[in-house]
């Protein structure tokens, strides 16, 4: 009989599709897996194989939010946890309590951090990042077993505390792509994620003002949006630029499958950011989309190895728009043989091989 696996993390679950991948994988081989999260920005009904459940937090802010869940995750993972038990924490927001656990019962926890959760943008500057800074200098030096999502990140976090994460990319499952390329007009040209600060989403609409028959499609929600709806009023863009909103993730795949570029130009806010390789990256390869990159490390990587679109030279907008512009004067039909060889190696069922390894060493 294998180990239970208890899984948390700092998240309403629903559009969480790394936590998906990797509980659906555990579960599948075998693994007795349960799943907890919160219902901040709200609890859509899900259907998972496996239990799962949503702390209710009562909170109004997220500094005490973040309290509130730490403590009721602690009290909730000292009531189900026991000597056959994995502790899986997704984040430096959920580590605390699963740390604690650990100690106090002498099992073994498994920490996947999706990003460098100290150095994002949002809490630059700020007193908390002290506090999450303080929180990972103590504790992440102690772990034995660590995952994250980039090779950049490994690096920052081997280098800073002295730790080996290994890498297990956020790559979407491996898909069949069997579809004829669509003939659009005018172009579609699509951003997918959320609408945060230092996404070039900005700068992208700007350089709308360079192109013709182009149409920018932007799919997600958050705190930017109304700011970027703004922009695009001021600049008499709503020909041009067409806000989707937050989509299910099958509605959202559809619309990928049609683009013609998919964008993916995160500007450096932060070594978090600059380290980075988004999931939207993968995204569009596995779609066998073209794709427009920022010039940092992880995307220089990939496009190193597969030359599946093109890097803009910086973050103004006409040269967004020449990056563009040459994508599709060569068409995504040219980029096919390339995204296809990407999408082969680029996919969960060679990344999960690397996690299974790490739950088989943490069961021993």
């Amino acid at each position: 009989m294998k180990k239970k696996i208890i899984t948390s993390a700092f998240s309403n679950l629903y559009t969480d599709q790394r936590i998906e991948k990797v509980c659906r994988t555990l579960y599948e081989n075998d693994y007795q897996v349960e799943l907890i999260g919160n219902d901040w920005k709200g609890a859509e009904q899900m259907d998972r194989p496996y239990p799962f459940s949503r702390i209710h937090l009562a909170s109004k802010s997220l500094k005490t939010a973040y309290f509130e869940f730490n403590w009721k995750l602690y009290h909730q993972l000292k009531e189900k946890a026991d000597s056959n038990t994995i502790l899986h924490a997704n984040d430096l927001d959920a580590l605390l309590p699963n740390y604690f656990i650990a100690k106090k019962l002498n099992i073994p926890l498994v920490f996947d951090s999706h990003e460098i959760f100290s150095e994002m943008p949002a809490i630059q500057g700020k007193m908390s990042q002290k506090l999450w800074r303080y929180l990972e200098k103590k504790i992440i030096p102690e772990l034995t077993f660590m995952i994250t999502a980039s090779g950049s990140y490994a690096k920052w976090f081997q280098k800073k505390y002295g730790t080996h994460p290994v890498v297990v990319q956020n790559a979407p499952r491996k898909m069949e792509f069997t579809m004829k390329i669509p003939e659009n007009n005018p172009k579609l040209f699509l951003y997918q994620g959320v609408i945060n600060p230092f996404r070039g989403i900005d700068k992208a609409i700007l350089a709308m003002n360079h192109l013709e028959g182009v149409v920018f499609k932007i799919a997600g929600d958050g705190p930017r949006k109304k700011e970027y709806e703004d922009l695009v009023a001021k600049e008499n863009l709503q020909h041009k630029v067409q806000f989707l909103g937050k989509l299910k993730p099958d509605d959202l795949r559809d619309i990928t499958l049609t683009a013609d570029v998919g964008m993916s130009i995160e500007e450096n806010g932060g070594e978090s950011y600059l380290y980075s390789l988004p999931n939207k990256v993968l995204d569009y390869i596995q779609s066998h989309v073209p794709v427009l990159l920022a010039d940092l490390p992880e995307m220089q990587n990939i496009k190193n190895q597969f030359d599946v679109g093109e890097i803009i030279k910086d973050h103004r907008p006409e040269n967004i728009a020449a990056a563009i512009r040459i994508i599709l004067d060569r068409g995504r039909g040219s980029y096919q043989k390339e995204l296809e060889r990407a999408s082969k190696e680029l996919c969960w069922e060679n990344e999960e091989v690397k996690l299974l390894k790490v739950f088989e060493k943490a069961s021993e």
